[in-house]
């Protein structure tokens, strides 16, 4: 598996995000999806990653730069053929180890309170995160838990 930054550019990588955004919009209401689209993650405070088997992409993440010295995880996706083969835990050490590089104090993200996110959560607790309340823009929110790692 190579993990490389991506330029949104290949069409592999544009519909594992479209299958991204589809998954956000079957398990949360429209209000509390915080998932962004192709052009919010070409935004300059965020670098993303795929990961890549030969031609095939397996999975991807990103991180926004909130200031210097905070992080926010975003955009976690395994290719729905590639599920339970460790590609999430290898792209999200890959993240923090790159955050850490930075000189991130804490990575933080937002993911949903429903079931169906329930296997991300535990990945996420899984790599020290835990549960914290709402941070940079979000609010509180019955459909979204927020959660944090201390880098430092």
């Amino acid at each position: 598996m190579i993990i490389k930054i991506d330029d949104l550019t290949e069409n592999k990588t544009i519909a594992l995000i479209a299958e991204h955004l589809k998954g956000m919009e079957e398990n949360s209401p429209p209000e509390s999806i915080h998932a962004l689209n192709l052009d919010g993650l070409k935004e300059t405070n965020i670098t993303f990653w795929s990961a890549w088997e030969s031609d095939e992409v397996l999975g991807c993440g990103a991180i926004k730069e909130i200031d210097r010295l905070h992080g926010e995880l975003k955009s976690m996706r395994t290719a729905a053929n590639h599920l339970r083969k460790g590609v999430a835990a290898k792209i999200l050490t890959h993240i923090i180890e790159e955050a850490q590089k930075r000189g991130y104090e804490r990575i933080s993200l937002e993911t949903g309170s429903m079931d169906a996110f329930l296997p991300a959560r535990k990945l996420y607790e899984r790599y020290g995160f835990s549960y914290c309340g709402p941070f940079a823009e979000y609010k509180e929110d019955p459909n979204s838990l927020f959660m944090t790692k201390e880098l430092k």
